[in-house]
């Protein structure tokens, strides 16, 4: 039978199953009748000829020239490289590459250092599946805690970390360290003369240790928002709704020394607390409204009465001095007439006296002197 190899294939003759050699291109005649047939593939690429085993077919010089094999070791990874560009993640063990056109690499990376190297590129890592490593980001004012099969590590601080997991299974816990704000919104306390009020608190806080923290807390926010409640309620209750208004500063001080006193027990520290707002029920609000309203209201009759009595008492000053002084009481009438007079649109004259005799007569003979001299 004739067999036609071109350029880019090649040929595995074999008789009565056994393999015999690989020939290259060219023209061929092989009798079927003698138990030969051959096998034809094209030299490109992962060979995937299985159906001779590699350690026979590497007798063959030819198929040795034309191919590269590679095996991966065990606690290695691998990256094939074509023409010397990476291509691909090696998913097996064994490898086995056609030579002749396109030139083939696969190249190792020890996984048995948990701490990936800096010879693991960016785009290496991004081919190798996501179960095979671990990557640990650590922000600005963040911790991070690395464990080894369950046993924690050196504390990570800011960077991107990347871990095997071939022979420890690896995990993590990042932690922000930064302060950070709890809201205690609606409380709803009774004080101490028996009425309900609702209060929002907020208190600023910080973990100390993160070492500590994690060996020590299981939920902060979960146990810590029930105990600044309780530190709430046990100081505000002890008050009456006019101290609680009154001393508000002083009351926030007292929780705030009372959060301090528990910073051991949520490993964190207490940097701020205060009371935000305080919420009265409807009925004591509308009181609380009348009564201001009549508190100002008598402090505006008092300033009434005040300005009266001081308003009385310079006209009575006044009248003293005119009394003792004639010249100041004509001038003091002279002043009111010439206001009258401002105000007048005409004067009609009757009988013979002048103007000035007129309204002397009126304000008697001291006064027309004045104003004749006026």
């Amino acid at each position: 039978m004739k067999y036609i190899i071109r350029d880019n294939q090649a040929g595995f003759v074999l008789k009565n199953g056994v393999f015999q050699k690989m020939i290259t291109a060219g023209t061929y005649h092989f009798s079927k009748m003698a138990g030969y047939t051959v096998a034809v593939q094209e030299m490109l690429g992962e060979m995937d000829y299985l159906e001779v085993p590699y350690q026979v077919l590497a007798k063959d010089a030819a198929f040795l020239n034309a191919t590269v094999h590679t095996e991966i070791p065990d606690g290695f990874a691998g990256f094939i490289y074509m023409n010397g560009k990476l291509t691909s993640f090696a998913t097996r063990k064994e490898y086995v590459f056609w030579n002749v056109f396109d030139k083939y690499e696969v190249r190792t990376v020890p996984m048995t250092e948990t701490v990936i190297g800096a010879e693991m590129t960016k785009q290496m890592l991004s081919l190798v599946p996501a179960r095979l490593y671990t990557e640990v980001s650590v922000g600005e004012g963040e911790v991070g805690l690395v464990y080894y099969d369950n046993v924690m590590q050196k504390p990570l601080h800011k960077g991107v970390y990347r871990f095997w997991n071939y022979c420890h299974t690896v995990s993590c816990c990042v932690l922000d360290m930064r302060q950070k704000e709890l809201d205690i919104a609606g409380q709803e306390i009774l004080t101490k003369d028996k009425i309900g009020i609702r209060m929002n608190v907020a208190c600023m806080y910080k973990i100390r240790d993160a070492v500590e923290f994690v060996s020590t807390i299981s939920d902060l926010k979960g146990q810590l928002y029930p105990a600044v409640q309780l530190v709430i309620r046990e100081i505000v209750g002890n008050y009456r709704l006019d101290e609680i208004l009154e001393a508000k500063e002083q009351i926030s001080g007292e929780i705030y020394e009372a959060l301090k006193r528990k910073e051991e027990m949520f490993c964190v520290n207490f940097l701020t607390a205060g009371i935000k707002d305080i919420i009265l029920p409807g009925e004591i609000r509308e009181i609380m409204n009348s009564v201001l309203v009549a508190e100002k209201a008598a402090q505006a009759n008092v300033i009434a009465r005040r300005e009266e009595v001081a308003s009385t008492r310079s006209l009575l000053n006044t009248a003293k001095l005119m009394d003792e002084n004639q010249t100041l009481y004509r001038l003091k009438e002279l002043e009111y007439l010439e206001k009258i007079c401002e105000k007048v649109g005409e004067i009609s004259v009757n009988g013979s006296m002048g103007i000035v005799e007129q309204l002397g007569k009126m304000m008697g003979q001291g006064s027309a002197e004045k104003l004749r001299k006026i």
